[in-house]
């Protein structure tokens, strides 16, 4: 454990780069939880059009979260490699041990919890909107399957239009 006097005498002890780092990442997933709640929307409404403009917005937030998510590793290596050494698990809460700053512990304590609270209502919503899609997948399916006719009623069944049904075209006299 560090006093107060090595963390004030070292800048860098400082977990707040981490803390920004994490409330940035909650932000851009809380962001993306309004983009998944809109998308099960779509996929209700069955609104194809909407739902393809909302897909390069997803895409572009997935993109950028993944940015933010490699800042935040690259810290929390740093902050461990610096502080815990390389055999310490290198989690939020093992390092939540190591800190002797309560205010900066509470802090990244309350981002570390937000951020696992909207990651889990972010996983449920994109579970529901993987069982929307399936559906709906299911439903277009069965309407395709519906709308087109059978082969066999085609080809091999039993005309009424036709006068003499039995008759091939090979039978005809000369």
């Amino acid at each position: 454990m560090f006093s107060q006097k090595q963390l004030k005498e070292d800048e860098s002890l400082s977990v707040q780069p981490i803390i920004e780092a994490m409330s940035k990442l909650c932000t851009k997933h809380e962001s993306l939880l309004i983009i998944s709640r809109q998308k099960s929307e779509y996929l209700k409404e069955g609104n194809v059009t909407a739902l393809q403009q909302l897909l390069p917005k997803e895409n572009q937030h997935v993109r950028a979260i993944e940015k933010l998510e490699k800042n935040r590793i690259q810290l929390t290596n740093e902050w461990f490699e610096r502080y815990a050494g390389p055999e310490t698990e290198q989690t939020i809460t093992s390092m939540l041990e190591y800190m002797d700053d309560e205010k900066e512990r509470a802090e990244l304590k309350a981002v570390y919890e937000k951020l696992i609270i909207i990651l889990a209502d972010l996983k449920q919503q994109e579970q529901l909107n993987e069982e929307l899609t399936r559906q709906s997948l299911q439903f277009v399916e069965l309407s395709l399957n519906m709308l087109q006719p059978s082969a066999k009623s085609i080809n091999y069944g039993k005309g009424k239009d036709s006068g003499d049904s039995s008759r091939s075209i090979f039978d005809s006299k000369a």
